[in-house]
């Protein structure tokens, strides 16, 4: 008898965890298409933030978005932005910055992290309003504090890949 409650609990808990990732594999919203995208330099005015986390912040968004598949990737202040259909424009802002310590990470993995936080808008180049998010950059074990800007743009640039197709991009759905 124990063990068919035990049994019956097991798949009760099994299925709280299960229906919602089933779910939500199915809710999928359509990609918006993007010719191309345009990143901005990073704002950090509220936030003190060292000149190499802000160059490494922009430099590594603009690396790991073209790693994503976008062909056209433009800086702030390319020209050749001006005449794209579907560009898309990021810009982000520091909202927090923690400075950690390699030393202390090395010493033990409890202390040292370096961890920021960006808040990034995805526009239209006449300001229309795309998608805004917050996005987490954080180097916690091994690796240099700039390791957090690495972060940054890795996951900024997953969000890109999700949200936004490249045109004349085949989507894994077709």
């Amino acid at each position: 008898m124990k063990r068919a409650q035990r049994a019956g609990t097991c798949l009760c808990v099994a299925s709280l965890f299960l229906v919602p990732n089933l779910r939500a594999g199915t809710d999928k919203s359509p990609k918006m298409m993007a010719e191309a995208i345009q990143v901005m330099l990073v704002d950090s005015d509220e936030i003190p933030l060292p000149a190499e986390f802000q160059l490494a912040l922009y430099e590594n968004l603009v690396r790991q978005i073209t790693k994503q598949g976008f062909s056209h990737v433009y800086r702030e202040g390319d020209r050749n932005a001006a005449n794209i259909h579907n560009l898309v424009v990021i810009h982000s802002t520091v909202r927090s910055f923690k400075a950690g310590s390699e030393r202390a990470r090395q010493a033990t993995t409890v202390a040292g992290a370096t961890s920021l936080t960006v808040h990034c808008r995805f526009t239209r180049p006449d300001g229309t309003l795309l998608l805004e998010q917050d996005v987490n950059g954080k180097v916690r074990f091994f690796g240099g504090n700039l390791r957090a800007t690495y972060d940054f743009a890795k996951k900024a640039a997953h969000i890109t890949t999700m949200n936004f197709s490249p045109v004349g991009a085949i989507s894994p759905s077709e």
